[in-house]
């Protein structure tokens, strides 16, 4: 097993496989016991948060015969609510954690992740960052299984082929009414037996004490409840076996997220305010075999100030896709040019069984009622064994865009993989490989679907290379970069019960349990349950055998092995080029973390890896004098990773040892004065061309709407400029240092306003302090200076007030959103197409488009937040 650089201990032991989960914001969930525990990597002693599982209501599914009670249908349903002889200690019993599943960034009202949970008693609830609330416990915003049943319920539970039988007597029957905990159904045996067949005919199971369910009379509940459940009149019961398939209906098992549907040209589900809204799928599988589908719409906006909570959610589906228990789920996206984008569906049963579906996200998108399930079964894989399918992990590869892999993970500590080429329909089996010794507890690809990373229930993590069509095993990477390990979490560990890889693919996270028999007693085997560790990856080897000589002088580097820095070298720069494309932010945790490492002990690697990571912008003669001369040339998201690296790696100042009581720093990465000026102005030069790219687009959209050229500024929800007399300020002051055409967008706009008065926004030229109303003058485009007289806390009548990042207007009083990179703050969103410019652009125009503004950083990429207090948990992003 590889060393950990850190590890988190849980109060709490995961009980089922596959019990943590790493979101997109980085943030680590870990489902253990019955809490789920919400950790933040980059703070290991941190706040965390927590999500405590409330005790599940069982839903009202129908009357039964008494004698029906006693079916093999009815057992297990007779058992799990018989846990206990006794009725106290059965209400006592907490449900626990079974799975949990991060939706893609952007879902939660403050556009962070929403997290799905689902309980040991089938219930399926979303829950999102308690950013109002100030407090640990996260909060729930919306409830998968009460939907469920409100749907089968209008529908009389014909999803399932149910049969009802009619006119039978409900005085001999049974009733599940469902409002709190059930009663053992051995108690409810005692009771039929103390009292006479007529005197009570019908049951009602209540959150109340045994003396007043015996009040009830037996008119008054049998009018009661063939009114609430079967109408005026209806005198109808159900057989035990459609009570047992009404029940695994709603026994869900496991959830899983879809990555977030791309919006397609004419696909997309228009809002009231004429917007395409992005959306994702929620899977929820379940005992029946079926598959529920649900679509799930990011909010219509964001707020940090309050939370409508306004998620909409459609079913679109359900999917008959196996015979017994769902137990795993794993989904990937397909996007090519030859056919509209596909979503692809893998899920796994109880008797081995595996089977692969895909579907067009365009049906997807447009369904508005499960009429029938938009999925085609592609694949069925078939167990010989009949081994349980533990885990399955989908992934479309980067080396061929139109290859799928498939690994599963079984209960015997197997694995298969499978490749698939999608347009052609083609399944080849690459081989079935004893990884473990007992069932196989997490699985998942990194880098593309190059490797495979399993762990077990036996202890063991292993990774896997796919070389030609066989599984090859290669050792994880030892080398913990310099960070110590953690010390204080002994290595005394008996299973692992999941593993998670980090957005950038460079950290890999499992989940240990401990042994009680290896710690003692007295001080470690009551505290200590299960931890967290994480492990570096960056340095882990892709290939069998490498040839690739490195373009960089061995000697300088003495203290790691040459492959494993060709490696990180490698996959660093792999790291980097994935957060290019648009349909995510900038959540470079991992990639900054190693280049810090890096940093302390060998920093001219740094620079190296940053400078062929630019290489393909730059020239191949890539510099830092080459990359300050190319920046209009670079595309915008490649600026402002440049900009994170820049200011929290290279330029920022390390604390290493304490010598004589004096902190002794790491300065800039070599040390050389000409090397930090060369860093600095790099810095610099970069963000005044994001700058002077986002001034320059909000003028062309004050121009296009003030010419009236269409509607935009008139529809709400289209990203209107706002500060535009702020930013002719900004250009005025720098007249010497912007490009050409910004100066003639910039007379364009001062034409238009001399002719007319901008009311199509907020054009305001004089701005007034936000706590005494005095006068503020332009002098920066971060912050402002007033110098009023009321505003007098003491000696100095002056302090400063921040400016929007994106306006350039002076923030209001009430909260505002936060980037904790750049440490700027933000009242209004950027637009979309600032951040999808590959250069700066010839022609603004070109570039204009309805989509909605990110919420976003303009200069570093990152998701903007609300800066909480240190005691509450928040994502760190960089």
């Amino acid at each position: 097993m590889s060393s950990s650089f850190q590890a988190s201990i849980l109060v709490a032991s995961p009980s089922h496989p596959n019990s943590v989960a790493w979101s997109e914001e980085n943030l680590v969930a870990v489902a253990s016991g019955h809490i789920v525990t919400i950790l933040n990597p980059a703070k290991r002693f941190g706040s965390r948060g927590l999500i405590t599982i409330p005790p599940g209501k069982p839903f009202s599914v129908g009357f039964i015969e008494r004698k029906d009670l006693l079916s093999d249908c009815m057992l297990h349903i007779a058992l799990s609510r018989d846990s206990s002889p006794q009725e106290k200690q059965y209400r006592e019993n907490r449900p626990c954690v079974r799975s949990i599943s991060w939706s893609p960034i952007g879902f939660a009202s403050n556009s962070g992740c929403l997290l799905a949970v689902c309980t040991t008693e089938g219930h399926v609830r979303l829950y999102r960052m308690p950013f109002l609330e100030f407090s640990t416990e996260w909060v729930e915003v919306m409830d998968i299984s009460n939907m469920l049943y409100s749907y089968l319920k209008t529908t009389n539970f014909q999803a399932a082929n149910f049969r009802v039988s009619e006119g039978a007597d409900p005085s001999q029957a049974c009733f599940d009414e469902g409002d709190d905990d059930d009663l053992p159904i051995s108690i409810m045996r005692k009771e039929l037996k103390r009292r006479r067949l007529n005197a009570l005919p019908v049951m009602e199971v209540k959150a109340c004490s045994q003396k007043q369910k015996n009040t009830f009379t037996a008119p008054r509940l049998r009018s009661r409840f063939s009114k609430k459940v079967f109408g005026d009149g209806c005198q109808s019961l159900i057989t035990a076996e459609e009570y047992a398939s009404r029940n695994a209906m709603l026994s869900s098992l496991i959830v899983a997220w879809s990555p977030c549907l791309p919006q397609t040209s004419g696909c997309g589900i228009s809002s009231a305010n004429g917007l395409t809204s992005s959306c994702s799928v929620l899977a929820v599988g379940g005992k029946s075999g079926v598959l529920s589908l649900w679509r799930i719409h990011k909010p219509e906006s964001y707020s940090i100030i309050n939370s409508p909570d306004s998620n909409k959610t459609v079913l679109v589906g359900l999917l008959d896709a196996h015979d017994t228990w769902i137990t795993t789920i794993s989904w990937s996206l397909f996007i090519s040019d030859a056919s509209d984008p596909l979503l692809l569906l893998a899920t796994g049963c109880s008797n081995g069984s595996v089977k692969i579906w895909q579907a067009c996200c365009r049906r997807l998108v447009e369904s508005s009622e499960p009429s029938g399930s938009p999925f085609s079964l592609l694949k069925e894989v078939k167990a010989a064994d009949f081994a349980m399918a533990t885990m399955v992990s989908l992934t479309v590869s980067g080396q061929s865009s139109n290859k799928m892999l498939l690994a599963i993970g079984k209960g015997s500590g197997s694995i298969e993989v499978w490749t698939c080429d999608i347009l052609l329909h083609r399944f080849e089996k690459a081989g079935s490989y004893d990884a473990h010794n007992h069932a196989v507890t997490g699985l998942s690809w990194a880098f593309d679907g190059r490797c495979l990373y399993s762990c077990s229930q036996d202890d063991s993590t292993r990774c896997w290379i796919l070389h030609g069509n066989s599984l090859c095993e290669v050792p994880i990477p030892s080398n913990t970069l310099g960070v110590e390990g953690s010390a204080d979490v002994p290595d005394a560990f008996c299973s692992c019960l999941g593993l998670a890889i980090s957005p950038g693919n460079l950290v890999l996270a499992v989940v240990r349990a401990f042994s009680t028999a290896l710690l003692n007693p007295m001080y470690e085997a009551r505290a200590l349950k299960a931890a967290v560790e994480f492990l570096w990856i960056g340095g882990q080897q892709l290939e069998i055998s490498s040839t690739v000589c490195p373009d960089f002088d061995v000697k300088i580097f003495p203290d790691f092995p040459e492959k494993e820095l060709i490696s990180w070298e490698n996959n660093i720069v792999w790291s980097l080029n994935q957060h290019e494309p648009l349909d995510k932010p900038l959540v470079v945790w991992d990639v900054v973390a190693a280049l810090l490492a890096f940093k302390q002990s060998i920093p001219k690697y740094v620079e190296h890896i940053v400078l062929k990571w630019l290489k393909p912008s730059v020239g191949v003669s890539a510099n830092l004098s080459e990359a300050i001369k190319c920046l209009s040339e670079i595309s915008s998201r490649k600026l402002q990773l440049l900009n994170i690296i820049s200011k929290l790696v290279v330029l920022k100042k390390v604390e290493t040892d304490k010598l004589d009581g004096k902190s002794q720093l790491l300065e800039v990465i070599g040390g050389a004065e000409d090397e930090r000026l060369d860093w600095t102005q790099l810095h610099s030069n970069s963000e005044m061309e994001l700058r002077d790219r986002l001034v320059g687009y909000s003028f062309t959209v004050f121009l296009e709407v003030a010419s009236a050229s269409h509607e935009k500024g008139t529809k709400p929800g289209y990203w209107v400029p706002i500060g535009t007399a702020q930013m002719e300020q900004w250009v005025a002051i720098h007249i010497k240092d912007i490009k050409n055409h910004l100066k003639l967008l910039a007379d364009e706009v001062r034409t238009v306003k001399k002719s007319q008065r901008p009311s199509f926004c907020e054009y305001v030229e004089k701005e007034e302090c936000s706590f005494c109303s005095a006068s503020v003058p332009f002098d920066s485009p971060d912050s402002a200076i007033c110098q009023g007289v009321k505003c007098d806390t003491g000696n100095d009548p002056t302090h400063t007030l921040s400016r929007c990042a994106v306006s350039m207007r002076i923030c209001p009083i009430a909260p505002v959103w936060h980037c904790m990179c750049c440490q700027r703050w933000a009242s209004k969103f950027a637009p979309s197409p600032l951040f999808r410019m590959t250069g700066y652009p010839s022609d603004f125009k070109s570039n204009s488009d309805d989509e909605h503004p990110k919420p976003w950083c303009p200069f570093c990429g990152i998701p903007l937040k609300k800066l909480l207090p240190e005691f509450l948990l928040s994502p760190s992003f960089v």
